[in-house]
């Protein structure tokens, strides 16, 4: 007879890939149900990004091969996505925000912003809860390239962020006017990323994106001190010189003990859709040399197209407007690979903890 006992013990040697435990020990199997010898079950994962689903799947289906007289497996899937380990100053302004991931690049027009936008977006059309903040205080476009244009509305004396795209939405480009500029220094752009954070109700959110100004000063040194950040990537281009703007983020982040999760190359080549031949405008390579340079992770290239710009400039990301496109799928797998690998960091901080 089929018992809830026989069937956590065969799924006792399934081992999650990249956690290196099994998903029993791991509490990710729920919702037992036994008709019969019909069986039904819920893997919880870590993230409901996760890039290796159907390999979990599969193992489990292999492991309960040799369960005699079960004629009907259904897997059914739920997510948890765990908490960071966030700063006190952190819990009082935003105890919501489970996971904060700092989009930089090493200096300015590689598409940094597109990046993070579409990075988003794919992770909302994965399942999770996502907020994108625009840090780039001096030249805000998240919203425009979100198709977003009112300002935020006001609850119990806070701002809600407008939502695009399943993303929640944050920037001084709600705020100013487009042909205003904010002649800041240093103090004033603290105190303004402290409001997005204090004066907005974010409510629960797994990812918070934010998209940092280009290159490695001030501001951005300010922001990434007073945010805890779970992990940042930098976004470069092909070129040569991307691993001189590379090994400048770096420092960045190791200079404030921000964990880098890896490298994204964008503009990395263009695939021709008539002819289908490949161009590298850019040169090719680049950014992942400076990963292996550097000694970290990368974590894919991203094709340029004319599509992208047109979704950027429309308000619709590529991710939103044309899921299947080439561009979408290799973004997509991008943030899977990001909210995995963040998952793997927040399991090990609890095993510590433990």
């Amino acid at each position: 007879m089929l018992t809830e006992q026989i069937v956590l013990d065969a799924l006792s040697k399934v081992q999650e890939p990249e956690l290196g435990k099994d998903i029993v020990t791991l509490n990710m199997v729920k919702d037992i149900q036994i008709n019969g010898d019909k069986l039904a079950f819920t893997i919880q994962l870590t993230t409901p990004a996760c890039p290796l689903k159907s390999e979990i799947e599969k193992r489990c289906r292999v492991a309960l091969e040799s369960v005699p007289g079960l004629s009907h497996i259904e897997v059914r899937w739920g997510s948890q996505v765990a908490r960071a380990a966030m700063n006190q100053q952190m819990d009082q302004m935003a105890p919501g925000i489970k996971n904060v991931i700092a989009v930089s690049s090493g200096k300015g027009g590689v598409g940094k912003t597109t990046v993070a936008v579409n990075l988003a977006v794919a992770l909302a059309r994965e399942g999770a809860s996502v907020g994108i903040l625009d840090a780039d205080i001096y030249g805000p476009n998240v919203p425009k390239m979100m198709g977003l244009k009112d300002k935020p509305l006001s609850r119990d004396g806070k701002m809600v962020p407008p939502e695009a795209h399943g993303v929640h939405v944050m920037s001084m480009g709600f705020l100013v006017p487009d042909d205003t500029p904010l002649v800041w220094r240093g103090p004033m752009i603290h105190g303004a990323i402290q409001q997005f954070l204090r004066d907005v109700d974010w409510g629960e959110v797994d990812y918070l994106i934010v998209d940092l100004p280009p290159g490695t000063g001030d501001a951005q040194l300010s922001i990434c001190q007073l945010m805890p950040v779970t992990g940042a990537v930098i976004v470069t281009t092909p070129q040569e010189v991307s691993l001189l703007d590379s090994r400048r983020g770096l420092a960045m982040f190791q200079k404030v003990n921000v964990p880098l999760l890896g490298i994204i190359e964008n503009m990395s080549f263009f695939q021709c859709p008539n002819c289908d031949c490949r161009t590298d405008i850019f040169s090719t390579g680049g950014g992942e040399k400076a990963a292996k340079t550097l000694g970290v992770d990368f974590l894919g290239a991203i094709p340029i197209e004319v599509a992208i710009r047109e979704g950027g400039d429309a308000g619709t990301p590529i991710t939103a407007g044309d899921p299947d496109a080439v561009q979408s799928l290799a973004i997509t797998e991008i943030a899977r690979n990001i909210a995995a690998k963040i998952a793997v960091r927040n399991q090990g901080n609890v095993l510590r903890i433990v």
